[in-house]
């Protein structure tokens, strides 16, 4: 749950007290310890709309396709009962996809709000400022060069590091402020996407099309350890970013203002850093560079919480939404051909960038 700026005065105030308003206090003891949580209602809000959105998303997902089932044989089949056929295209083939877009895109959502929090602009999402071509090409190395049980999720990881060390060696006295470390990012990201080509022409067609999902983005017959990776990783960069929650808030003041009260303003730059950049690896080693659903969700999220927080938890539930919708369009608009994911969200996500760019420039900070 996202939690205010000053939330150390939350865990301070005595059951009892009222909360301010537009919040929930809740106040329970513990083995004799009194403990409390500050609750924004408008947060909570919107995490139970995204989350019964997602809900309604999955299932429409698990009874769509080339072969349609309905509502009433897709519950049985979840858990086994029911038709074989239902049980099969349930169990074996649309819920692990289903699995794979809602981490996938939970991951991404985060990412791109760290990344939007930590520069102050909206436009810094992982996918525009390299990090996601970076992934990309080393992953893409991995299969044409040594063979796809390499564990691509581990070159990808590599190969977002390696952007993001690059964008900010680059943005140099910039830091991850202002436009110059866009730019920046921009401009490793299109070497790193001119390197992924070059890799694909030099091989046979055959190593190619192995490799072709990773260059535009795909949820089709993904990798079951890349996927179980970032099952494991996601809960744990999730609750890192949880607890960064309010030094994230306070970065949103300038540097000055930051330190002033109390934050150490480089270390925590550099553990958000580290959490985005793990995020979005591991989602670029299963699903391939979606990175505009970094840009998405985040959006959403921060239309629907308050003002007062960074919308981690609804990122992480928009970026999810985003992803299943986005793979569900994409298998079902012109089936029996499949649109790859990486596709469809360009398609949205390209007029939603623009827009952004065409707005007065004081609303494009985070």
């Amino acid at each position: 749950m996202e939690r205010e700026p000053f939330g150390a005065a939350a865990r301070r105030r005595p059951a009892g007290v009222a909360a301010p308003a537009g919040h929930w206090h809740l106040a329970w003891r513990l083995g004799g310890t009194a403990c409390s949580v500050l609750l924004d209602r408008r947060a909570v809000g919107a995490a139970l709309l995204l989350c019964g959105a997602l809900l309604a998303a999955s299932l429409a997902y698990l009874a769509m396709g080339s072969s349609a089932l309905p509502l009433r044989a897709v519950l049985p089949a979840l858990v086994g009962q029911g038709d074989l056929m239902a049980v099969f295209l349930v169990q074996e083939l649309r819920l692990p996809r289903l699995a794979a877009a809602c981490l996938t895109g939970a991951a991404f959502g985060v990412a791109g709000c760290l990344m939007q929090t930590l520069a102050r602009n909206r436009l810094a999402t992982p996918g525009i400022i390299g990090i996601d071509n970076g992934a990309t090409a080393f992953a893409v190395a991995s299969v044409i060069g040594l063979g796809v049980s390499l564990a691509p999720p581990a070159m990808a990881l590599v190969g977002a590091t390696t952007a993001a060390a690059l964008t900010f060696g680059l943005a140099a006295g910039g830091g991850t402020r202002g436009y110059r470390f866009i730019i920046a990012g921009i401009g490793v990201g299109a070497v790193f996407g001119a390197i992924t080509q070059l890799l694909l022409a030099k091989v046979h067609i055959d190593t190619a099309s192995a490799a072709y999902p990773w260059t535009v983005g795909s949820l089709n017959a993904r990798p079951a350890g890349a996927v179980t990776l970032l099952a494991v990783g996601l809960p744990l960069g999730l609750g890192a970013a949880l607890g960064l929650g309010r030094a994230l808030s306070l970065m949103r003041f300038s540097d000055s203002v930051a330190s002033g009260l109390g934050l150490r303003v480089g270390q925590r730059r550099w553990q958000v850093l580290a959490v985005s950049v793990l995020l979005t690896g591991l989602a670029v080693a299963v699903a391939g560079p979606v990175g505009l659903v970094g840009l998405i969700g985040p959006e959403i999220a921060r239309s629907l919480s308050s003002p007062r927080g960074v919308p981690i938890v609804a990122s992480a539930l928009a970026g999810a939404l985003v992803m299943v919708l986005a793979d569900l369009a994409g298998r079902v608009l012109l089936s029996p051909i499949e649109i790859p994911v990486g596709i469809v969200t360009a398609v949205v996500g390209g007029p939603w960038l623009l827009w952004i760019l065409l707005r007065p420039a004081s609303r494009t900070l985070a």
